[in-house]
């Protein structure tokens, strides 16, 4: 039997990459997003990738709840049962912009935060019900400790893993997985005025270890790559005197 697999921000680069590692194993695809064409255009492509099925929800809207219920809801009664959900989107706010604007800050909060957690207490309430299921959540590696060239997000994605986490403790005992995923620097729209270093993967890297992570079920918590939990176990274990004098 085909895995069935809803995926929230599908357009996004590393979604439709994870995506494409589905179809090519002939899973069922539901693909959730906000505009109608890049929906229809990916669903093509995924088809002759090897999907077994795909269906679009388009008009998703990651700051308005009403939205976000009712795309659930329609996956849910068109689809029955869906075995993997994967909620990929997200904001990277200016953070000088977000220190002084309080709608910059409020908006990155609400789209990497407050959004992300609606929605997975949404999709636990129907796993719940089905008995059985796989979230998995991008969330960033910005978020496992609070640096001066982007604390907004990386406060926003530490609330997100904390959330996940005791999502997690929760749903374990009923069979759930609460998949945390960590990416590192990833070379996608999102980045485009970063500047690339040695650290960077692909979007389609990327794309791979998520799925692979999503279907081995053998962790929680995944770093994309594996090297960054090398990376952030040093970083976190900086005392704070030291931290604060650095240019990170």
């Amino acid at each position: 039997m085909s895995d069935t697999v809803l995926i929230f921000g599908a357009t996004s680069a590393m979604a439709l990459h994870t995506a494409r590692n589905f179809a090519a194993q002939h899973a069922n695809l539901a693909l959730a997003g906000r505009d109608r064409q890049r929906l229809e255009a990916l669903a093509e492509d995924l088809k002759i990738r090897g999907a077994q099925q795909v269906e679009i929800f388009p008009g998703f809207d990651a700051e308005d709840e009403t939205t976000i219920l009712k795309t659930v809801e329609a996956a849910w009664k068109s689809l029955e049962t869906i075995r993997h959900v994967l909620i990929a989107y997200g904001t990277l706010p200016d953070q000088s912009k977000a220190e002084s604007d309080a709608a910059v800050l409020r908006s990155a909060v609400e789209v990497n935060y407050f959004s992300v957690a609606g929605l997975c207490h949404a999709v636990a309430d129907r796993m719940l019900e089905q008995g059985s299921g796989t979230l998995s959540v991008i969330s960033s590696v910005a978020g496992l400790r609070g640096r001066q060239s982007n604390y907004v997000y990386g406060s926003a994605k530490g609330g997100l893993n904390l959330f996940l986490q005791g999502l997690r403790n929760r749903l374990h005992p009923k069979g759930i997985r609460v998949l945390t995923l960590l990416p590192g620097f990833v070379d996608t729209p999102m980045t485009r005025d970063v500047p690339k270093g040695p650290l960077f993967i692909s979007a389609e890297k990327a794309g791979s270890l998520i799925h692979k992570a999503m279907t081995r079920k053998k962790a929680d918590v995944v770093y994309v790559p594996g090297f960054w939990r090398v990376i952030m176990t040093v970083i976190r274990s900086i005392p704070e005197p030291v931290f604060k004098k650095l240019k990170l």
